[in-house]
C-alpha cells in the first residue's frame, strides 16, 4: 500500500431505498434536520442536466489539476453512485469535461461532485448526469497522479466517507454519514411535510406569525 497512490474499490454503500427517499426531499430540509452542519460550503453550482438526486458516495482524491485517478474512479464506480472528487479546491485547471461526463452517463453514474473546476459547461448541461463544482475554466487537466480512491476525502469543507449518503439539488450538496442516514431521511421527510403545511397556510392567508412577536419579546426588544 502506498499512501497517496492507492485504490480501495470495494466499499459499503448506503441503502438504495434511502437514496430514493432522500432524492425526493429538498437538500435544505435534510440540512435543517442535522443542525445545519452537513452542507458543503456555498459556491457549488449545478452544471449537469440532472438538478436533484441522491446516492452513495464513491470517493476520489486527486492532485490539483490532475484527473488520472478520477478517470479510474469513473471506471470503478457502480451505477447510481455519486463520485465525490477532492481536487484541492483548485479553480485554475478543470478536472473534467463533457467527454468524461459522457463516459459516466454510459456507466450509470448518478453524479460527479468536484471540489475544484470543470469545463465544457454547455455540453454538461445536456447530459443525464448531475455535476456540481466550484467553478469552470477552459484549462484542461494533466493525467499523471497521484491520488486515492475509496478513502475519506475533504470536499466543500466536509469529510466524506465512502458509502455516505450524498443529496444534491440547486441549493447545493449535503453529506449524511451512512450510519445516520435512516434516521436523518425520516426526520427530513417529516420536516418537509411541515414546510408544505406552512406553505399551504400562507397561500390560504391563515399563517400563524405570532411566533415572531413572541421571539422578539423573549429577546427583550422594545418598540417606540
Amino acid at each position: 500500500m502506498t499512501v497517496g497512490f492507492r485504490i480501495k474499490a470495494e466499499i459499503t454503500r448506503v441503502e438504495s431505498e434511502l437514496c430514493a427517499r432522500a432524492a425526493a426531499v429538498p437538500a435544505a430540509n435534510i440540512g435543517d434536520v442535522v443542525n445545519r452542519m452537513q452542507a458543503m460550503r456555498g459556491g457549488f453550482l449545478a452544471y449537469g442536466g440532472r438538478k436533484a438526486l441522491a446516492g452513495p458516495a464513491f470517493t476520489v482524491r486527486a492532485r490539483a489539476g490532475d484527473n488520472l485517478m478520477l478517470h479510474e474512479a469513473l471506471d470503478l464506480a457502480h451505477p447510481g453512485d455519486v463520485v465525490v472528487c477532492d481536487a484541492g479546491g483548485d479553480l485554475g485547471t478543470a478536472i473534467m469535461g463533457d467527454i468524461m461526463a459522457r463516459h459516466a452517463v454510459r456507466r450509470g453514474i448518478a453524479a460527479i461532485i468536484v471540489d475544484g473546476a470543470i469545463r465544457d459547461v454547455d455540453g454538461l448541461s445536456h447530459l443525464d448526469l448531475g455535476v456540481w463544482a466550484r467553478g469552470a475554466t477552459p484549462n484542461g487537466p494533466y493525467k499523471d497522479g497521484p491520488g486515492e480512491i475509496g478513502y475519506p476525502v475533504s470536499c466543500g469543507g466536509l469529510v466524506v466517507m465512502p458509502g455516505d449518503l450524498i443529496a444534491a439539488d440547486l441549493d447545493g450538496v449535503v453529506v449524511i454519514p451512512r450510519e445516520d442516514a435512516g434516521a436523518v431521511v425520516a426526520a427530513a421527510e417529516e420536516h418537509s411535510r411541515k414546510e408544505h403545511d406552512i406553505i399551504r397556510s400562507i397561500e390560504n392567508d391563515d399563517a400563524d406569525r405570532s411566533w415572531v412577536g413572541k421571539t422578539l419579546i423573549s429577546k427583550g426588544v422594545t418598540r417606540n
